[in-house]
């Protein structure tokens, strides 16, 4: 088992930054790969980007390439996503998510835990 906190959410204005924090506890923070995920009103939850177990490797949806980065210290296992450049449109419920495979995936049902989710709101 694997329990999940986000925290980190707000309000900012477009453009403006945020960092989100996912603090894990349960098993070997380390064993379990990572994931962000986001739910806007009325559509479905979406991938964001993802890390390996040893953080050397990260993944990201194109349209947050180069505006978002995840990052994690399994010595505290946290994992952060780091937003900048903030648009209207990446407002949203933020979830972090585990996957005890250790593996890759995007899709949503290959994750085994999650969070309760964290509000970002960009205004314009």
């Amino acid at each position: 088992q694997v329990q999940l906190v986000e925290s980190g959410g707000g309000l900012v204005q477009a453009g403006g930054s945020l960092r989100l924090s996912c603090a894990a506890s349960g098993r070997t923070f380390s064993s379990v790969y990572m994931g962000w995920f986001r739910q806007a009103p009325g559509k479905e939850r979406e991938f964001v980007g993802s890390i390996s177990l040893s953080g050397r490797t990260t993944y990201y949806v194109d349209s947050m390439k180069g505006r978002f980065t995840i990052s994690r210290d399994n010595a505290k296992n946290t994992v952060y996503l780091q937003m900048n450049s903030l648009k209207p449109e990446d407002t949203a419920v933020y979830y972090c998510a585990a996957n005890s495979k250790g593996l890759y995936y995007r899709e949503v049902r290959y994750y085994d835990y999650w969070g309760q989710g964290t509000q970002v709101t960009v205004s314009s």
